[in-house]
């Protein structure tokens, strides 16, 4: 713990302790130098932008897997081409084995709040080849819970050097008990969300080498590259996977591709195949046997897929910025297509889509699908989201703009999940606020009330019990290290609020926005660091924000703006907690025409309390600072004069 961290908690238990007073606020200490988490270098340099000397490893897939809908096993093989951009040479490589987490004695079964108590025996690693300078040979490995490290016969050169892997493996599928993986049933057959299917490789990066995570619950850090893959299942299942079908006349009855072609230039939503036609033979184009789903997909990270004998399918073209296409597409089982239900989902999909890729970049992939399952509802992975079957039109919105939101973060930029959690969700859930707000002019919205404000209540006094809590984690904290009661309000809805208040309050949208977009722009495909994030945001919008950086992301700090007095002409102004913002002070005259003033956040970098002087000669009545309630105080009943 270090000493900003002890002070702050320090100063939080003093003015719960004493009660709000203007000495309970030190601008030594809020606004003291403020020590970005990475520091800057060669690879990452002091504007957020990708250093002179930055690199990158890269990892392209060929998978091939076979889904037992009988036995509910895959039986997969894997070739990695894995290259070695960094300055390294590597004798060793790491893998996930994220099937892992479901064993007995996975590490991950000792976080939570209590034990599983159903179980896999994992991944089954039949042969591990590497093939390197030309010359094949099996490898040695050795399984370390949810990892796997990989040795190689020479040391993989660095700036370019080249390795094939593959790994021939399988295991036993989790079922509801998944969570981001595994299969329920439903009125005409199991429904499979299938995720973290294959080995995939470890970051090796300039922070920390090979970052070696294990898998506990809290989601992912990838290598971009290129896949191809192949999905053989039952000749009556359909597969909606990520990327691109690139062999519908295998897979599809002549009927299903003709449709697919009128949804890529129609803005309705197109049946591919309708309700009734889920338990008629004649919707698949063989009968008896397996089919090969073959897809492809380019600059991912990740790729998963869903399978069923269950599927309503539908789909409708997304328009992108500079006349650009994609298709969004829902599969979904009957129970679940209804108007009030899924019936709605392409359009919600296809909505969210179109509203992120113009106000914040362009959706990079051919295909978006939403996936109607229970497993593992909600939960996203590039090109394909899984959202519950169940979810009426409302919360099935939600989710869809949320779960295909993560397109953009952490899949477009590539941020660390696993030790960076409020970049991924927090940022999010942000952009959620605004497609809300612009879908159907509002149908939904808004989001800003969220699940955490009170009902009817100012949204940012949702924030205020987290911010008050002794025991809430600070943002900049590993995402295994918060307990599951502090994981939503700090991880999504802090660290969104925080992106809302700097938007609408600090920064402005008009700064704000295109800085926003340089970051994207700047780190798509890359792995961005929190320093990263800070420098660039202050360097492209102009603002000096380390007070901001250290008072909600570094600390859970409060804040309390106060009107002292009214003397004459003269309002005495305090800030009473550490936590500072920018705020309005509404002055009202005795002539009823009030005046606002705007207070920066400067104002309290040498004062604790501050007499403000408001021009001209008329009577001041009454003061309140804040007046329209866009700051979250903490306490409110100080904020006006008269009390």
């Amino acid at each position: 713990m270090n000493r900003t961290f002890r002070l702050s908690l320090a100063g939080l238990a003093l003015a719960t302790t004493l009660g709000a007073t203007a000495g309970t606020y030190d601008p030594r200490e809020t606004y003291a130098p403020f020590t970005y988490p990475q520091p800057v270098n060669g690879y990452r340099s002091g504007s957020g932008m990708p250093g002179p000397l930055f690199w990158q490893n890269r990892a392209d897939y060929d998978l091939a897997a076979t889904l037992d809908p009988v036995k509910n096993t895959l039986v997969g093989k894997a070739t990695i081409h894995y290259t070695n951009n960094s300055p390294d040479a590597l004798d060793v490589l790491w893998l996930q084995l994220d099937e892992n987490r479901f064993t007995e004695s996975a590490r991950g079964n000792f976080t939570g709040d209590r034990m599983p108590k159903q179980f896999t025996d994992g991944y089954r690693i039949a042969s591990v080849t590497v093939k390197q300078g030309g010359t094949a040979s099996k490898a040695q490995f050795v399984v370390a819970d949810t990892r796997m490290q990989v040795r190689l016969p020479q040391p993989l050169d660095a700036k370019g050097g080249k390795v094939d892997v593959t790994i021939e493996y399988s295991y036993d599928l989790p079922g509801d008990f998944g969570g981001r993986t595994g299969f329920d049933p439903s009125k005409n057959g199991n429904i499979y969300e299938m995720a973290q299917w294959y080995p995939r490789m470890c970051v090796y990066d300039d922070l920390r080498g090979w970052d070696t995570a294990p898998y506990l619950n809290s989601e992912f850090y990838l290598e971009y590259g290129d896949f191809n893959y192949a999905i053989t299942v039952p000749s009556n299942m359909i597969v909606a996977g990520s990327g691109e079908l690139v062999n519908p006349g295998e897979v599809l009855t002549k009927a299903q591709q003709q449709r697919l072609a009128k949804a890529r230039d129609s803005d309705a939503t197109v049946m591919i195949r309708t309700p009734a036609e889920v338990t008629d033979p004649s919707s698949r184009p063989k009968q008896g046997g397996t089919l090969t789903w073959k897809f492809t997909m380019h600059d991912t990270r990740d790729v998963a897929f869903g399978a069923s004998t269950a599927y309503v399918w539908d789909a409708a073209r997304i328009n992108l910025p500079e006349g650009k296409k994609a298709l969004a597409m829902s599969v979904y089982p009957v129970e679940s297509a209804t108007p009030q239900l899924w019936g709605r989902s392409t359009e919600f999909l296809k909505a969210s889509v179109e509203h992120f890729s113009t106000k914040w970049y362009p959706y990079p992939y051919p295909v978006a699908i939403n996936e109607g399952g229970s497993a593992a509802s909600g939960m996203e992975y590039p090109g394909i989201v899984f959202d519950p079957m169940k979810a009426p039109a409302k919360p099935l919105h939600m989710v869809t703009a949320h779960e295909i939101g993560h397109t953009w973060f952490p899949m477009i930029v590539g941020s660390d999940e696993r030790r960076n959690a409020w970049m991924d969700e927090g940022f999010n859930t942000f952009i959620d606020v605004y497609e809300m707000d612009a879908f159907n002019h509002g149908e939904f919205g808004p989001k800003r009330d969220g699940e955490y404000a009170p009902k009817g209540g100012n949204p940012v006094d949702g924030i205020l019990p987290l911010l008050a809590d002794q025991d809430a984690p600070a943002l900049l904290m590993g995402a295994d290290m918060v307990k599951e009661k502090y994981r939503h309000p700090a991880t999504y809805y802090k660290a969104a609020l925080g992106l809302v208040l700097l938007r609408e309050e600090i920064i402005g949208p008009e700064r704000f926005d295109p800085a926003f977009r340089k970051y994207i722009a700047t780190w798509a495909y890359k792995h961005p660091t929190p320093s990263d994030f800070f420098r660039l945001m202050e360097s492209e919008a102009g603002e000096d924000l380390g007070w901001f950086w250290r008072g909600w992301y570094a600390n859970n700090w409060q804040l309390d703006l106060a009107v002292a007095k009214v003397a004459g002409s003269v309002v005495t102004i305090e800030n009473r907690d550490q936590l500072v913002m920018p705020a309005t002070l509404r002055v009202t005259f005795d002539d009823k025409t009030t005046r606002d003033i705007r207070i920066p956040v400067e104002t309290w970098q040498q004062h604790k309390s501050f007499d403000l002087t408001v021009p001209g000669n008329r009577k001041i009545v009454g003061a309140v600072i804040d007046p329209d309630h866009k700051v979250p105080d903490r306490d409110r009943s100080n904020n006006g004069w008269p009390r």
